[in-house]
């Protein structure tokens, strides 16, 4: 009996597989009834409930409309929680992803400081990574706050970035998000507005 040869599955990087998979309503789709998704703060969270929205460019200063987003933060008081569970008002863990109209969003709340693993503080941030086509591997970020300029200023993971003005990049800026407390933060993967990326 002959075998039979199975034509290979076309090679991929994170897109369009992504949004099918992790991110169904932003691929038109219906949600899963448990899904981890944009909702990481729920009503009874303690702490500042704020609205984080971006949008993600590619080095032609086009708009990327099928990027996914991984977030990990500390909650108010800066701590981690690792078991993720829909019924519990914070979870430190959260996707989001953009929409045909380009933009992400999250509702949260305003992290704490966190020590790094030598005991120094951080200043308040949010951990990001970033799939999107033509990205075999995902990209490690940080994003940090405007209104934090003093804790920013010391932060050991910021003062890494050897050029001070690519620093910025990684700031978001303080602003109301339909009609609540918010921060908008912005991605480029290459170009002059490059964000700054880390090998963690």
């Amino acid at each position: 009996m002959p075998v039979q040869l199975l034509p290979e599955t076309p090679s991929q990087t994170a897109g369009p597989y992504v949004h099918i998979g992790l991110a169904l309503e932003a691929a038109g789709n219906e949600p899963r009834e448990e899904e981890i998704w944009n909702l990481m703060a729920r009503p009874g969270a303690p702490g500042e409930h704020i609205v984080l929205k971006g949008q993600v460019y590619d080095g032609n200063g086009q708009l990327i409309r099928d990027a996914f987003l991984e977030l990990w933060q500390a909650n108010h008081q800066g701590v981690y929680d690792s078991d993720y569970d829909l019924q519990k008002p914070f979870n430190s863990f959260g996707r989001t992803a953009t929409t045909d109209g380009g933009e992400w969003t999250v509702n949260t709340v305003k992290p704490g400081v966190v020590k790094n693993a030598g005991g120094v503080p951080m200043a308040a941030h949010i951990n990001v990574s970033l799939f999107a086509r033509g990205i075999n591997i995902h990209l490690q970020t940080r994003l940090y706050f405007d209104d934090e300029q003093e804790a920013n200023a010391i932060d050991p993971v910021l003062n890494l970035i050897e050029q001070p003005h690519r620093r910025e990049s990684l700031i978001a800026k303080r602003c109301t998000i339909d009609g609540k407390p918010g921060y908008r933060f912005d991605i480029h993967l290459q170009g002059a507005a490059e964000t700054v990326f880390f090998d963690f």
